[in-house]
């Protein structure tokens, strides 16, 4: 959420890639009605997108709270979804998969509370993030810090956070706020292959809340890797590989769909749409 390109920088330079500035981020203008930011806005935003640009079908990809729009897009709108990769986030109740060292029934709790606090203190977060300045002496502590990793790359980091800082920080956790009133998704009948990348150190997304929801899904694979909730960042060799890998799943599937004479699979299996 409220991330630009320079977040996925093993995917920058490839062609094929679609994306859209969520509403009043990064120079998207906010809803003239500032309480249009529900789960539906973006849903719709997301179609807006893809009717504008004339795809019919696609591999849909959601970072952090991104994973779920991702995930109720392909919900919604299955014949527009080929196949999700879902990366550090949790579909649905994100206030809830997140900092996994407290017990579960607290979490929601002190997420929320703790979101609702940077809300209130956006005015100040304005003032002194929007003036730090991003050089490499703080390129370097940041990725020393525990928020982001060492292995990421120092002028990918750079890139990123020079944009993140600039934000409104009351109208991001507005949006977070939000965002974060989805209740945990049921993604049953969900059957387009699933990709999910989980970090193993990610604070604001665990393991357990991805895997969770999809592991009785046909067509999911998880991965989890040394890694903290900027996954993107830390290992981009591995995202743009594992893009590629549910691309190849994605061919595969639709090749058996179109070579079947209409008969299941196997017992018990169902039609994509």
């Amino acid at each position: 959420m409220g991330s630009g390109p320079e977040s996925w920088p093993s995917l920058t330079d490839r062609g094929g890639l679609l994306s859209w500035y969520m509403r009043g981020t990064m120079g998207s203008d906010r809803p003239v009605d500032e309480r249009n930011i529900s789960l539906d806005d973006h849903v719709s935003d997301a179609i807006t997108v893809l009717d504008d640009a004339g795809i019919e079908r696609c591999v849909v990809m959601g970072w952090s709270m991104g994973v779920t729009i991702a995930a109720e897009l392909a919900l919604r709108h299955p014949e527009r979804v080929a196949g999700l990769l879902l990366v550090a986030g949790a579909p649905g109740d994100s206030f809830a998969g997140m900092l996994p060292l407290l017990p579960g029934g607290v979490r929601r709790f002190v997420g929320l509370t703790g979101t609702k606090l940077l809300q209130q203190a956006g005015p100040v977060l304005d003032k002194v993030l929007h003036r730090v300045p991003v050089t490499d002496l703080t390129t370097f502590l940041l990725r020393h810090s525990g928020v982001i990793k060492p292995s990421s790359d120092p002028k990918a980091v750079a890139a990123a956070v020079s944009r993140f800082l600039q934000h409104d920080w009351r109208w991001y956790f507005t949006l977070a706020l939000a965002l974060g009133e989805t209740p945990r998704q049921d993604l049953g009948s969900i059957v387009c292959p699933v990709t999910l990348l989980a970090g193993r150190d990610d604070l604001l997304a665990t393991t357990e809340s991805m895997s969770g929801p999809v592991g009785a899904l046909p067509q999911a694979r998880l991965r989890v890797l040394p890694c903290s909730h900027y996954l993107p960042l830390e290992a981009p060799e591995v995202v743009a590989a594992e893009l590629d890998l549910l691309l190849d799943r994605v061919r595969s599937v639709d090749f058996a769909i179109e070579s079947t004479t209409g008969e299941a699979f196997t017992s018990g299996s169902r039609s994509r749409t």
